[in-house]
């Protein structure tokens, strides 16, 4: 950060504590860099001295002057990618199990970003800073799929547009833990930051926010489902914590299910099969689908041999 931001805090966000709001909000500040900032007198409540522990209200104008941040210079790296489509406006890449969508505390290279900033270069949207050029939405690390890029801002601020009314088209492969005896159906949850494990969401979230996940059978595999989901929302870890919720968590996901897996997979079995929007200079609705990866398709065919 370079510069002086004030963030108002929303009804949503209201009872956290201020430095959990400060590093929730902002870009590239850890919660002990953000608890020494404050304790400096380096960021405001209502241009006022606080305390870490201050909990935030609704309407309270958080002053954040100018710090030096824990960023890293963010350098191209000539990494593979897999782009389903692309032109001067928009790409779609199908993302691997694995990589990181963008740079974070831990991961400052081979992320998604230091292989767009390698292959596109200066083509890319810097609306979200520089530490996630081209990035309008993301998907978790372990879980693969189509993701669109946006190559310019024009582009960024309409598929944002589409993004924030739910009407970009975005299908799953998921399978679950047990033979789930409901066809289909919809989990319409609130999701937020777990009140007690800051790395996990949660729908028992002071701050939680509308979470909406359609999901229907496709075939049952002994004592696995494998499943179809279609977000009308995107919150962070949807489909993982909404499944975990109701019992049936993903195969493979040691965070929001059991920490054992015999089947010796790399996080959640996930993918995000299909993505369709209107296209930001054509008005074109366009949908792409990216391929089950080959460990997806192997374990499906281990559990129909089961």
């Amino acid at each position: 950060m370079d510069r002086q931001e004030r963030i108002t805090v929303s009804p949503e966000n209201a009872g956290l504590r201020l430095d959990i709001f400060v590093t929730e909000n902002t870009e590239g500040i850890s919660r002990t860099l953000a608890k020494n900032q404050i304790e400096k007198n380096e960021i405001l409540v209502n241009d006022k001295s606080s305390k870490p522990g201050y909990r935030v209200c609704a309407g309270d104008v958080i002053t954040i002057n100018e710090i030096e941040t824990e960023d890293c210079e963010i350098k191209p790296e000539n990494i593979p990618l897999d782009i389903l489509y692309e032109d001067s406006d928009v790409a779609v890449i199908n993302k691997p199990k694995g990589m990181v969508v963008h740079p974070a505390p831990g991961h400052y290279s081979g992320t998604l970003v230091n292989a767009l900033m390698f292959h596109m270069g200066d083509s890319l949207s810097g609306i979200n800073g520089v530490a996630r050029p081209g990035i309008v939405h993301r998907i978790d690390r372990d879980t693969t799929g189509a993701l669109i890029i946006c190559k310019n801002d024009n582009a960024h601020l309409k598929i944002s547009e589409q993004i924030a009314v739910h009407s970009v088209n975005r299908i799953y492969k998921g399978i679950i833990l047990g033979a789930t005896p409901v066809v289909e159906g919809v989990i319409d949850m609130p999701i937020g930051r777990h009140p007690v494990d800051r790395k996990k969401m949660s729908v028992h979230s002071k701050s939680s926010k509308e979470a909406v996940t359609h999901y229907r059978l496709l075939e049952r595999l002994g004592d696995y489902s494998l499943m179809e989901f279609k977000l009308e929302t995107g919150r962070t870890h949807q489909i993982r914590v909404h499944m975990s919720e109701i019992g049936h968590p993903l195969l493979g996901d040691e965070v929001y299910g059991p920490k054992k897996c015999k089947f010796n997979l790399e996080g959640q079995t996930l993918h995000a099969q299909t993505i369709g929007f209107v296209h930001p200079s054509t008005g074109e609705y366009m949908e792409f689908s990216a391929p089950l990866p080959e460990y997806f398709e192997h374990l499906l065919k281990i559990l129909r041999q089961a």
